[in-house]
């Protein structure tokens, strides 16, 4: 039995082809310029995930929890800012809890 193949001899009459193709480019991703202090915040972020690995979001929520308990306003920010870099959701979830907790705390004398 003999196989027969004829390819098409030209792709402009495909009926894909017909209408031209609109190529939408736009910004990478990663094409955006950081502040400085972003830059700070990727680097300890990304030092800190080094030493705990897949862990480090939930150790970096830890420490600003620890943080928030204590007082200590800067080091919270400074934390929550790893944990936010780190895993948004989670950073978003502590955030909200511990400005209900402040509220509350600032209702009771």
């Amino acid at each position: 039995m003999t196989i027969n193949f004829s390819a098409a001899a030209n792709s402009n009459g495909l009926p894909l082809s017909r209408r031209p193709a609109r190529i939408r480019i736009g910004q990478p991703a990663n094409d955006n310029p950081m502040a400085t202090q972003d830059r700070e915040m990727l680097n300890a972020a990304l030092r800190h995930f080094a030493e705990h690995g897949i862990a480090a979001a939930r150790q970096a929520r830890r420490q600003a929890e620890d943080a928030f308990f204590a007082g200590d306003r800067e080091a919270y920010r400074w934390w929550l800012g790893i944990c936010r870099t780190l895993d948004s959701r989670m950073a978003a979830k502590l955030a909200e809890q511990n400005s209900a907790r402040q509220g509350v705390a600032s209702r009771n004398p």
